[in-house]
């Protein structure tokens, strides 16, 4: 009886496992570029903006932002999960934002619905040297 139900178990896992690698990596965000402006009054500083589009399911790898960076996140559809350092994860909608300290790490950020798209702003406040390339790091899994 044993054997049947060890044949049984590894039989379902053999299922998941194989459906696992049908469906594929969960969907990804797009990211497109906003604005980037020089802010005149704060010498060295400026605004940069880049639309963060993710599908039903979709999300970003945990990641850090440039260290000079003060983050702003503003949904500006659908219902975005976020969770910054140690902080709980929270579910912010259409209209709803949250900040991000410089060197911060954004641990969570997703698609909070499987069924509907969802999109979010997110401005950085930087040092205007800083290239694109340098604002987002993803985190090694």
């Amino acid at each position: 009886m044993k054997q049947r139900t060890m044949f049984q178990a590894l039989a379902a896992l053999a299922v998941i496992a194989a459906s696992a690698a049908l469906a594929g990596p969960a969907p990804r965000d797009t990211i497109t570029p906003a604005f980037r402006e020089v802010i005149p009054n704060i010498p060295g500083k400026s605004l940069v903006a880049w639309v963060v589009s993710y599908p039903p399911g979709g999300k970003t790898a945990a990641h850090r932002h440039a260290s000079s960076a003060f983050v702003i996140g503003y949904v500006l559809s659908g219902s975005i999960r976020s969770q910054v350092d140690s902080g709980k994860p929270q579910v912010y909608r259409t209209g709803e934002s949250w900040t991000e300290p410089p060197g911060a790490q954004h641990r969570v950020s997703e698609n909070a619905s499987s069924t509907e798209p969802a999109s979010l702003l997110a401005i950085y406040v930087v040092d205007s040297n800083t290239k694109d390339s340098e604002l987002t790091t993803l985190e090694q899994p």
